[in-house]
């Protein structure tokens, strides 16, 4: 086994930075419009072999010239998912960003609580929420107290909707959620609270609603609401719900992850 290993160690190394490197393409793609045209793009590399193995010479000639232009509009159309998926790869690891965004977030619900002005804002975890993005206004931005309480200001044209944070920027504004199908919950809760408890059965984010009638201030997370939240440990409840599942990986995260998958799968 070991004269193998020294035999070949240089293709075997190759199969396993390839493999990873792979993976870890899929992992920063996940959960975005790009995932799919990349699995399009795969299944058409793979049939091309196919087709070469089998000596199909005029389908493989089609399917190459297919594949060309595939990644070709991949990388063109889908550039800001390709951007953010680097600007991943360069806070691997680093988690402090993501503490700021929760201090961020919490400072603006309490602004925005004592004023009594509604807002709805979800937090991306490890579910994409790029189809809701597409449903608003998308803005870029960093995330501020500021912005956010300007945003949710009834005098701006944005302020119906929800706000959609993801890796660690205010990706857009007006954003519409889905309402709860959940036929157990008071016919008293308004609009935002539903759409906030919506959005948390379909996807894992963390979604902070402020009632624009009381001012309190509410976390809906796993299909579940917790309401009227003391603005005092706000910060502290949000970095206990939030943190510990965001997917900011280390290499040694990711390895352990592709193990761990192995392991249940076989």
């Amino acid at each position: 086994m070991i004269d193998f290993f020294l035999a070949y160690w240089e293709p075997i190394l190759e199969i396993l930075i390839l493999w990873a490197t792979f993976y870890l393409v899929f992992l920063l793609l996940q959960g975005t419009a790009a995932e799919q045209v990349l699995k399009g793009v795969i299944v058409i590399s793979v049939v091309i072999m196919l087709t070469r193995g089998l000596n199909l010479v005029i389908i493989n000639w089609l399917l190459t010239r297919l594949l060309a232009i595939s990644v070709l509009a991949f990388l063109i159309i889908f550039q800001q998912e390709i951007r953010r998926g680097l600007a991943r790869i360069g806070r691997l690891g680093i988690f402090s960003g993501e503490q700021e965004i929760i201090g961020e977030v919490s400072k603006a619900a309490i602004v925005l609580s004592k004023k009594r002005i509604g807002a709805l804002i979800a937090i991306e975890r490890e579910v994409g929420l790029r189809k809701y993005v597409e449903s608003g206004v998308e803005l870029d931005s960093r995330v501020t107290s500021e912005l956010i309480h300007t945003v949710f200001s009834q005098s701006t044209p944005l302020h119906d909707g929800g706000i959609i944070v993801s890796e660690q920027r205010i990706e857009a504004a007006a954003c519409l959620f889905p309402l709860t199908q959940n036929p157990n919950i008071p016919k008293t809760m308004g609009t935002r609270h539903r759409a906030a408890l919506g959005l948390s059965e379909e996807t894992d984010a963390l979604v902070v609603v402020v009632s624009e009638e009381t001012g309190s201030i509410s976390v809906a997370i796993g299909g579940r609401m917790t309401k009227e939240l003391d603005p005092k440990d706000l910060s502290k409840i949000l970095e206990k719900l939030f943190l510990p599942r965001i997917r900011k990986r280390s290499l040694k995260n990711i390895f352990e992850d592709i193990f761990t998958r192995k392991k249940k799968g076989g």
